[in-house]
């Protein structure tokens, strides 16, 4: 399926796995990603793929291109390191785990749909070059993360 938001196209791999108000919010969730990053890329004409996907399907993506042979919640697939400006760009691809999402939602006391934009945010801002290999980049990251979801008033009460 595929939805365009105001500035991004989104290619869900299968959204029957979230409600309608699900994917509008993932979807403003991108966009917000893309738009705070202040990574230059051409916002008319950027996409990303999103897929919801189970524990087992999770577990095999992060063994195959991680080596780890156990769950995450998400992972990102960056199409190149490199973005260009002004260009049609796929960005890559983000999946996350439901199941995962599910757990980390109770665990932490807030709402599912707090936990799949949070994952989300996470996911682009990889796909945006942002890493948190190094302290420096984790706090950096993190408070892109942060402000991208209180921007859009998505509290962990939510």
């Amino acid at each position: 399926m595929r939805i365009e938001a105001d500035c991004l196209e989104i290619y869900w791999d299968d959204s029957s796995k979230l409600s309608q108000k699900q994917v509008s919010l993932l979807a403003q969730v991108a966009e917000a990603t893309v738009k705070h990053s202040g990574v230059a890329v051409s916002l008319d004409n950027c996409e990303i793929s999103i897929s919801i996907v189970d524990t087992d399907e999770i577990r095999l993506l992060n063994r195959d291109y991680r080596g780890k042979d156990a769950p995450t919640d998400v992972l990102s697939f960056p199409v190149n390191d490199n973005l260009a400006v002004g260009a049609d760009y796929p960005l890559g691809d983000v999946v996350i785990c439901m199941d995962v999402a599910k757990l980390q939602a109770d665990e932490y006391g807030h709402s599912l749909d707090r936990e799949l934009a949070f994952l989300l945010v996470h996911g682009v801002l990889h796909l945006l070059g942002y890493n948190h290999e190094t302290p420096e980049d984790e706090a950096k990251m993190c408070a892109a993360c942060d402000e991208i979801l209180e921007r859009l008033n998505i509290s962990r009460e939510m």
